[in-house]
C-alpha cells in the first residue's frame, strides 16, 4: 500500500443522535465524508485513497441502521485496517429514546425501521440497540447527545479528530447541574456542591463561573482551593495510566446545583490544568443556559 497515509473515522450510532451534524462537521474540518460506504469495500476504498495520494488523508464513513448486514463484517474490515498500519477510530454517538423521539417528531420524519420492519418506534429503537451492541462496545469514543447543544457536539467531534489524528487520550471536562439529570456518561463525577454557592449572593446571582466574579468568589475559598489543588494531583496520576491502558476518552464532569457557577468555574481551571499538561482536551458547560 506504499507509505501513504490515511487517517480513518467511522461515525456510527442510533437513528436521530447526530450523525449528519457530526458528518457536516467533519467536512468543515476538511476531511472526505462518504455515506454508508459497505463495510467490505472500506479496505479496498484505503488502499486506491493511498496509492493516489502524495499527502496524509482524512476520510469519514457514516455508518447507521441502513447498512443493518454490514456491523457484521465492520470490525474485521477495521481490525485489518488497523493490521496494515492504517489510524482507524471509530465514533459512536448514542442518545436517550425519549429525545430520540422528540427529535424526530420535531422533524416529522421516520425512524429507518419503522416502515422497514413496519414497527413502532419504540420497538425500532429497541431493535437498533441491538443491531449496534457490538459497534457500541467496540467503538473508541462515546458521544451522549442527549443533552448537548449542536455547537457542543461540534466540539465534541473537533476534541475526537483532534485526538484519533494525535493517537492519543480525549479528555472531556463536563460542567453539569444535578438538578438538570446526572452526567450518566461521565468516567468520573465530581461533585462540588459542599462550596460555597455564588447564587445566594444577589450580585453574583445572574453571572457565570465563566466570569472574574464568580471565578473570584468561587476560588477565594481554602476548601476549594485545596479541592482543585487534589484533583490535579488525582488527574495527573491517572491520565498516564489511562493512556497507557489505550483508553480512547475519558470524561469527568463537575457537578453543582445548576451548573452555572461552581462547576462551570472548577471545570474551566481543571480543563485549563489537563491542556496544558498536552492532552487533548474538550470543555463543555451543559447546563449552563439553564
Amino acid at each position: 500500500m506504499g507509505d501513504k497515509t490515511v487517517e480513518i473515522l467511522i461515525i456510527t450510532g442510533m437513528s436521530g443522535a447526530g450523525k449528519s451534524q457530526a458528518a457536516n462537521t467533519l467536512e468543515d474540518l476538511g476531511w472526505y465524508c462518504i455515506d454508508n460506504m459497505p463495510a467490505r469495500l472500506i479496505v479496498k476504498f484505503a488502499e486506491l485513497y493511498r496509492a493516489a495520494s502524495e499527502k496524509i488523508e482524512k476520510v469519514a464513513f457514516v455508518m447507521d441502521i441502513r447498512g443493518e448486514a454490514e456491523f457484521e463484517t465492520l470490525f474485521s474490515e477495521l481490525d485489518a485496517l488497523k493490521g496494515q498500519g492504517v489510524n482507524c477510530r471509530t465514533v459512536f454517538l448514542d442518545c436517550s429514546d425519549e429525545v430520540i423521539i422528540s427529535r424526530y417528531k420535531f422533524t416529522r420524519r421516520t425512524h429507518p425501521l419503522v416502515t422497514a420492519k413496519n414497527i413502532s418506534i419504540s420497538d425500532a429503537l429497541k431493535a437498533e440497540r441491538d443491531i449496534l451492541s457490538v459497534a457500541a462496545m467496540r467503538a473508541d469514543y462515546t458521544i451522549d447527545t442527549t443533552k448537548l447543544t449542536p455547537a457542543q457536539l461540534k466540539d465534541k467531534i473537533c476534541g475526537v479528530v483532534s485526538a484519533a489524528v494525535r493517537n492519543g487520550i480525549l479528555v472531556t471536562c463536563m460542567s453539569f447541574g444535578f438538578k438538570h439529570g446526572a452526567a450518566n456518561e461521565a468516567d468520573l463525577v465530581f461533585d462540588v456542591r459542599c462550596f460555597p454557592n455564588p447564587y445566594y449572593y444577589d450580585e453574583l446571582r445572574e453571572h457565570t463561573g465563566l466570569e472574574a466574579c464568580v471565578r473570584d468568589f468561587v476560588f477565594s475559598h481554602e476548601e476549594t482551593v485545596t479541592f482543585t489543588s487534589k484533583l490535579y494531583d488525582m488527574v495527573d496520576y491517572l491520565l498516564p495510566l489511562y493512556s497507557k491502558e489505550g483508553k480512547a476518552q475519558l470524561i469527568i464532569g463537575i457537578g453543582c446545583t445548576g451548573g452555572k457557577h461552581r462547576s462551570v468555574a472548577i471545570t474551566e481551571a481543571l480543563s485549563a490544568h489537563i491542556k496544558n499538561s498536552g492532552y487533548n482536551t474538550v470543555t463543555i458547560h451543559r447546563d449552563i443556559t439553564k
